[in-house]
Order: structure tokens, then C-alpha cells, then sequence
């Protein structure tokens, strides 16, 4: 049996905003992403905090997260994820209480610890440098406000208390897959834009991982950038609007996703391709016969539970016809 077929399939939507439309479409994209995706099977749909970017419009993530598990049925929503040093635990705790309430045994709560975009905007999160120092403080503190209620508790989330929404770490390092280890949480690594540390990341989870009441054994989630198409020539021209995004960032200009191109040699310089090749190295491009070696690849190497999926193609189409052929790869149904 493949390693394929035994994982679970999730994905990640950022909410992009594309080139020639606005905010109001790339929410309506996400809600028939999601409902498109929960058809297939998927096991979870998160959304990701990130503010102050024109291309992206996930900022309010917990307002999304509602509206997403408000249409849709079955499939998990969450956050993928809040960063936690943004916001008081005691609001993030209400917040995820008053979601899990309204759709119980359907909503995650995936953390990050990451600053943000820019000292502009951390100024105006009225964050410091520093504040992400307290990080698993800060995770305790929410995991409390989460739990039942403790006799003589003075300070409770309502709702909230006895919600127990699970809590997922999320990291790019080496920090965040110490502490869920320590703490025996699920643990999720952000290889769709930061592979470089993937291999030992998952090392240190899995050696160091100490069984809580959560897991009795590591969970381990992975993100991957992935475009299936019919042909590997017609993948390789959707995933050049990924690339384009990542260049977009690594030059500092704006983030809206832009249509395709036949030629990226056109646009970018030797050392700017090298750039954009290292952030997406975890990337799964290709139709679904190279895609499905490559999966295969990563589990074997990895041992990874979950995937979540990253798919930045333009047209909407593509995209769904893109999670078809891969949750068709696992047996999902669709």
C-alpha cells in the first residue's frame, strides 16, 4: 500500500487577492474553495494571519474562519495560523471559545509565534521585538482558558472554558517543534515557504516527544506548494504565478497574485531564481503520476500524518480541477 493513500489531505488558503480583482473576490474564492474542497474529502481548511499586505486578505482570521465553517458542513476550519504574541491569549481563547460553540468539533487552533510583516506593523499590533519571548507562557496560559474550568479559576473565557479546541504548534524552526514535543501537541512545519530546516525540525519533534492527554504519539503535519495539472508542461506555466508571488516578496513589491507566464527567464535574474527555487523546495509540481513520486518521496523521508496543501494558481478553475486530481491521489472521494 502506498504512503499515499494512508494520509490525510488539508489545505491552506491565504485569501490572495488576484491581479484585476479585489478583496470581496478572493473571500467568495475562498468560500468555493472550501465547499469545493470539503466535496472532495478534505480533512481541514485553515486561514492565515498576516496584515498589512495588499495582496492577502486573511487579516481578520477568526471573523474567516467563521464565516468559512458557516458555509461549509463537515470539513474542519481553522487557523494555520494566529500568531499568538499579536494578541492577549484571553481574547484568541474567546474568540476560538465563541467559534467552537457555534460549529462544536469542527474548529482548530493553529499558533505561530512570528512577528508579523514589517516594524510598521508591529508597531501598530503594539508588539515588540521581544514579545514573542513569552511564547510558551502565552500557549499555557490559552490552553488553560480552553480546559474545563478549575474550582476558584478567577480568570475565564466565555465562551470558551471546557471548549478544549485543539491546539496545533506551527513553526519554521526549530523552537516551535521543541516546544510542541515538550508539550505532546500536534505539530505542523511550514515547508510551503521555509523547507530548509524541514528534515531537522521533524527529527527533534519526533526524538523529543513527550505523550500528553492530546497525543500519545507525534502528529505531524507538513505544508507543501502543490500544482497537479494533466501535463507536466501545463503545471510548470500554472505554478508560475507561485513564482511570481515569491519574487514579488523577495524584492519587496506588492503581493497580488498575477496570471501566468510562458517564460520566467524574462523576469527575474539568476540569483532571483535561485531565491525563489530554495522557498518553494518543498513544491509538488507536475501531473498527478510526478506529483505522486514526489508525495511518496516526502512521506517516506518524513513520516508525515497530514498535508496541507498550498495552492497559489490565478485561474479558480485550474485551481479546483488542480485538488481534484490530487485528492485523487490519496482516495479521497471526487
Amino acid at each position: 500500500m502506498s504512503l499515499l493513500s494512508k494520509v490525510k489531505l488539508s489545505i491552506l488558503d491565504l485569501v490572495h487577492i488576484r491581479s484585476g480583482f479585489d478583496a470581496a473576490d478572493a473571500i467568495a474564492n475562498s468560500v468555493a474553495l472550501a465547499r469545493h474542497v470539503e466535496g472532495l474529502g478534505f480533512e481541514r481548511f485553515w486561514l492565515a494571519e498576516h496584515h498589512n499586505l495588499d495582496g492577502i486578505a486573511s487579516s481578520a482570521t477568526a471573523v474567516l474562519v467563521g464565516h468559512i465553517a458557516g458555509q461549509t458542513s463537515r470539513i474542519r476550519v481553522g487557523s494555520g495560523g494566529i500568531m499568538l504574541p499579536n494578541h492577549p491569549p484571553l481574547v484568541v481563547a474567546e474568540q476560538f471559545g465563541t467559534l467552537a460553540t457555534m460549529y462544536p468539533g469542527r474548529i482548530d487552533l493553529g499558533l505561530g509565534r512570528a512577528p508579523g510583516t514589517d516594524p510598521d506593523t508591529m508597531r501598530a499590533l503594539r508588539r515588540r521585538p521581544e514579545d514573542g519571548e513569552d511564547f510558551p507562557e502565552q500557549v499555557q496560559q490559552l490552553r488553560q482558558l480552553l480546559g474545563p474550568a478549575r474550582h476558584g479559576q478567577k480568570l475565564m473565557a466565555i465562551p470558551g472554558a471546557g471548549t478544549n479546541v485543539p491546539i496545533w504548534l506551527l513553526g519554521s524552526s526549530l523552537f516551535s517543534a521543541q516546544l510542541a514535543a515538550q508539550l505532546g501537541l500536534p505539530y505542523a512545519f511550514a515547508s510551503h515557504f521555509a523547507p530548509r530546516m524541514l528534515h531537522e525540525a521533524v527529527a527533534i519533534y519526533k526524538d523529543r516527544f513527550r505523550p500528553s492527554d492530546v497525543l500519545a504519539e507525534p502528529y505531524l503535519m507538513l505544508g507543501v506548494p502543490a500544482i497537479v495539472a494533466d501535463s507536466d508542461r501545463e503545471a510548470g506555466f500554472l505554478a508560475s504565478t507561485a513564482q511570481q508571488k515569491v519574487l514579488s516578496l523577495l524584492r519587496g513589491e506588492g503581493r497580488q497574485l498575477q496570471p501566468p507566464v510562458t517564460d520566467m527567464d524574462q523576469r527575474w535574474l539568476p540569483h532571483e531564481q535561485r531565491g525563489v527555487e530554495g522557498f518553494l523546495g518543498a513544491a509538488v509540481i507536475g501531473s498527478p503520476d510526478r506529483v505522486a513520486q514526489k508525495l511518496e518521496v516526502l512521506l517516506a523521508q518524513t513520516g508525515a500524518n497530514e498535508l496541507m496543501v498550498v495552492s497559489d494558481i490565478y485561474d479558480q478553475g485550474a485551481r479546483h480541477h488542480s485538488l481534484s486530481l490530487l485528492a485523487g491521489l490519496v482516495g479521497l472521494v471526487g
